[in-house]
């Protein structure tokens, strides 16, 4: 059996942990994201929502993504997303519809009952982010929203269209 980590090991770990922005970034996310889908399921009644479908909400593309992009988007396998995305279409939220430069793919979209929901869920996160900015203070939600938004620009740069 390997031994435990030191008190000492777990000080500096947990020290590095707190100063790590992107750390804090993945646990703030995780923690938002718990407290949002639980005011989903209160509000819609919808029980068996999880975090696993709703992480693959912002990787599908309005005019759909396929499962292999969706995959890859996600690093988990083909098998996986496509159990995810069974699951959704089961509850309404997702629909599979051919590919218009391929035939014999199909791409993952938003239903109208999903983008229905997607527009309720983005209210429930508007709530959220208001009890935020009432625990926090409007002026660091907002710097934190502006940050945010240059970070999307930095690891996401609009494309050259």
């Amino acid at each position: 059996m390997k031994p435990l980590p030191t008190p000492e090991e777990l000080t500096r770990i947990e020290a590095a942990k707190r100063a790590s922005v992107v750390q804090l970034l993945f646990k703030c996310a995780r923690l938002a994201n718990e407290e949002a889908l639980e005011r989903v399921r209160q509000k819609s009644g919808v029980t068996n929502l999880r975090a696993s479908h709703t992480a693959l909400f912002p990787h599908i593309d309005f005019e759909g993504t396929r499962l292999t992009v969706l995959a890859q988007r996600l690093g988990i396998s083909k098998q996986a997303v496509g159990q995810l995305v069974g699951e959704l279409e089961q509850m309404g939220t997702l629909e599979r519809v051919p590919d218009p430069s391929d035939g014999r793919a199909k791409l993952i979209r938003f239903s109208a009952q999903g983008r229905r929901w997607m527009m309720e869920g983005l209210g429930v996160l508007k709530e959220v982010e208001e009890d935020y900015a009432q625990k926090i203070g409007h002026e660091r939600m907002e710097a934190l929203y502006d940050a945010l938004i240059a970070l999307e620009r930095v690891l996401d740069p609009p494309s050259e269209a």
